[in-house]
């Protein structure tokens, strides 16, 4: 494409561009993309020039980073090779084959019979999720469709209406990360102990969240859509899936967040910190009392410019998980937003020490003024050698530990393969993903399991090969 430049664009596979392998950045993970440049009315020649065209993040098939600039460039090389607009292209060889009536492309222009209104929730009020420029999301987010359409989709994938068998094994086949052409593949075990093959993915854009999950073994579809965003659609499946199994789930537990909204907003942020101890103390089993649900109420109340109020609460979050990265980097916001720089920038380092892949972080400390040692951590190939292996974590859930050259890449049972940092001989952090890997060396030299860090918890997984 020539408003794509040469230097990648000679380095990069179409292979790549559709399972995340390209090493080009995403454009969405832009800062401050989502609220004021995919707003604006851009020329398909205008995003692929500046928003697209960037340096590469690694070399191209090394590394899996999941990538919305790969599906947006897919979908413009398709028009160049067939001469046609990626709108008419999905009508023509998906919709019309597949019946799927009540599917198609976004477009400002035109009215959608009967489409919904995407929202966001904030305390115990929705509100209409902020507008965006829908062809600024083509190839990657800009289709709409119905539970029954994707069912139609779900079925036209078991017969060649659509794409024949080698297609279809190509798609479904995962590379090393365990991601096929625009699905991810993972095994899965029923209770009677078989393994069934599972492809899914989720979908998410300003105020949708979504979920297809097909069970290639039975044929069994869960298709989740939600209006609300954000939405934790990947457990619900998981859950339905259960079902489907003949099990009954645990009952999902009672949102904390709204239901202390409530009593900050009539009676302060102290009256709802008693609530809370209370009710963890009385209610444990039926609300949430994870990191997200405080982490969550603080923002709110930013949001509203409640900053005092939002403090006290991520005061309370910093207090209930402080081996959490997350937590310091919240109050390092809101102090920064009262004007207290440098006690900002303290919790803000706090932040960076427990996860030195905390990009906000560093980018907030460089745009303060704050120098910091960026140099990485080198952990000799044979420490790397030794952590290899598989660590259970859960029945049926490992993490295994692979060494690729000078790389360690971690792999949780039925995810992608994501290469994980030094920090030091024996912590690693991940990049995509606020968690921290630390490796357990018994005595003897050899590793006896390792401590996963995430969402506030430390969780113990133990080396089983």
């Amino acid at each position: 494409m020539k408003n794509y430049r040469k230097d990648t664009g000679e380095k990069v596979t179409i292979r790549q561009l559709l399972n995340h392998t390209s090493g080009i950045k995403s454009y969405t993970n832009m800062p401050h993309v989502w609220l004021d440049s995919l707003r604006n009315h851009y020329a398909k020649s205008y995003m692929i020039k500046h928003f697209q065209s960037g340096d590469l993040e690694f070399e191209p098939g090394s590394n899996f980073n999941y990538n919305n600039t790969g599906y947006y460039l897919l979908a413009a090389i398709a028009e160049k090779v067939t001469g046609k607009e990626y709108y008419e292209l999905i009508k023509e060889r998906i919709l019309k084959p597949a019946k799927m009536f009540n599917s198609g492309i976004e477009h400002d222009e035109y009215a959608i019979k009967k489409m919904s209104l995407g929202y966001i929730k904030q305390g115990l009020k929705y509100l209409k999720d902020p507008y965006i420029y829908m062809p600024n999301a083509m190839g990657a987010g800009n289709l709409y469709s119905t539970v029954g359409d994707l069912f139609k989709w779900d079925q036209a994938l078991y017969s060649d209406k659509i794409l024949n068998k080698k297609m279809k094994q190509m798609m479904f086949t995962p590379n090393k990360f365990g991601y096929g052409f625009g699905w991810f593949v993972r095994r899965a075990t029923k209770p009677n102990g078989d393994s069934v093959k599972i492809v899914w993915h989720t979908g998410g854009i300003n105020g949708f969240n979504s979920i297809i999950w097909r069970n290639l073994s039975d044929s069994s579809l869960v298709v989740i859509l939600s209006n609300v965003g954000p939405f934790a659609a990947f457990p619900l499946a998981v859950k339905i899936q259960q079902i489907l199994y003949g099990n009954e789930p645990a009952m999902p537990k009672r949102p904390l967040y709204d239901y202390l909204y409530d009593f900050v907003a009539n009676d302060g942020a102290d009256k709802a910190i008693e609530l809370y101890y209370k009710l963890k103390k009385e209610e444990a089993d039926v609300f949430d009392f994870s990191e997200s649900q405080l982490n969550t109420l603080g923002y709110i109340l930013l949001g509203e410019n409640k900053i005092d109020e939002a403090i006290k609460i991520f005061k309370l979050n910093i207090k209930e998980y402080p081996a959490s990265s997350n937590v310091y980097d919240s109050m390092g916001e809101a102090l920064l937003k009262k004007g207290e720089k440098q006690k900002a920038i303290e919790f803000y380092k706090k932040s960076l020490k427990l996860n030195p892949g905390n990009e906000n972080a560093l980018n907030v400390l460089k745009k303060l003024g704050v120098k910091l040692n960026e140099g990485s951590k080198r952990v000799p190939e044979s420490v790397l050698k030794k952590l290899q292996g598989v660590y259970n974590l859960f029945k049926n859930f490992n993490i295994t530990i692979v060494k690729k050259g000078k790389h360690l890449f971690a792999q949780a049972s039925g995810q992608p393969a994501f290469e994980v940092f030094p920090s030091s001989k024996y912590k690693f952090y991940y990049k995509v993903v606020n968690a921290q890997l630390e490796f357990l060396p018994a005595k003897s030299g050899k590793i006896k399991g390792l401590y996963l860090y995430q969402a506030g918890k430390k969780l113990f997984a133990k080396k089983v090969k």
